[in-house]
């Protein structure tokens, strides 16, 4: 790599870090960000598994308005829907 490349490549690294991304307003409470191998470690640590399906579109809206109406995550709500249809 030529020197001006690498200079170039280090200013980007640089700007990257002076404004992390999920960076909050001025003044405003910003959640502290959790990176994907924290959030993995978490997740494992819970007994939780990745487990990809294709649905209908429409059944997705319907999951993501029910999970509204509850307050709570999509996740848990399709946990608790599987939990139930499963004692069934």
């Amino acid at each position: 790599m030529k020197k001006t490349g690498m200079a170039k490549s280090d200013a980007k690294k640089l700007m990257g870090q002076m404004a992390p991304a999920g960076a909050a307003a001025f003044g405003s409470v910003a959640a502290p960000a959790v990176d994907r191998r924290e959030q993995r470690r978490l997740d494992q640590a819970a007994g939780l598994v990745p487990f990809a399906v294709k649905i209908n579109a429409d059944l997705v809206k319907q999951l993501q308005a029910r999970a509204g109406e509850q307050a709570i995550d999509i996740n848990e709500l399709v946990g608790q829907l599987l939990a139930k249809g499963l004692q069934a």
